[in-house]
C-alpha cells in the first residue's frame, strides 16, 4: 500500500531568470489563438473540399493542421515556462481569433486553395505583427516565431501555387 504525503510546505517559492511581461504575455495569445484555429480550419477544409487535384489539397491540408497543432503546442508550453497562462478554449479562440471565418459546407478546391492561403497569411501576419516586439523582451521566444514563420509562409506559397498562372498572377515574382 502506497502512502500518499501532502506538500506541508505553505509557499513553494521559484525564482526564474526571466519574467514575462503582461504585452508579451499578450501576444504569444494572440498567436496561439489564431494557429489553434488554423488547426481547426485546415480540418474543415480537409473534410469539405472537393473538386480537381482534391487528393492533393486533401493531403497538403493535412501538413497545415500538423504543422498549427505543433506550433501551438510550442508557443503554449513556451508561454508556461515563462509562467504566462494560456487560453485555448473553444469560446476563447472564437472570441479572439484574427482570421477569416472559413465557411461551412462543401468547398471547391480553388476557393478552398484561397481561403487556406488567407488563414495561413493571416496567421503569419499575426507572428510578423507581434516579432519585434516579442523580440525586444524576449529573443528566444522570437525564435520560435522565425520557425513558425518559415513553415506557414512556405506552406502558404506551396498551396498557392494551385491555383497561380505563370507570370499574370498576384503578387508578382521579384527579380533580382
Amino acid at each position: 500500500m502506497t502512502t500518499r504525503t501532502e506538500n506541508t510546505s505553505a509557499q513553494h517559492t521559484a525564482t526564474p531568470a526571466f519574467t514575462a511581461g503582461r504585452q508579451l504575455a499578450v501576444h504569444l495569445q494572440q498567436l496561439h489563438v489564431d494557429l489553434i484555429d488554423l488547426h481547426l480550419q485546415g480540418k474543415q477544409a480537409h473534410w469539405n473540399v472537393v473538386g480537381k487535384n482534391f487528393r492533393d489539397l486533401h493531403l497538403a491540408l493535412d501538413e497545415v493542421v500538423d504543422a498549427a497543432r505543433e506550433f501551438s503546442d510550442q508557443i503554449a508550453e513556451r508561454m508556461r515556462a515563462l509562467y504566462i497562462v494560456p487560453d485555448g478554449r473553444a469560446k476563447t479562440v472564437a472570441e479572439q481569433t484574427s482570421l477569416p471565418e472559413f465557411p461551412m459546407g462543401e468547398v471547391d478546391t480553388a476557393e478552398c486553395v484561397d481561403l487556406i492561403v488567407a488563414a495561413l497569411y493571416a496567421t503569419a501576419g499575426t507572428a510578423r505583427r507581434i516579432h519585434d516586439n516579442v523580440d525586444a523582451e524576449d529573443p528566444t521566444t522570437a525564435d520560435i516565431l522565425h520557425t513558425i514563420l518559415e513553415r506557414v509562409e512556405q506552406l502558404a506559397w506551396m498551396i498557392d501555387a494551385e491555383n497561380r498562372v505563370a507570370n499574370q498572377s498576384r503578387p508578382a515574382n521579384i527579380t533580382a
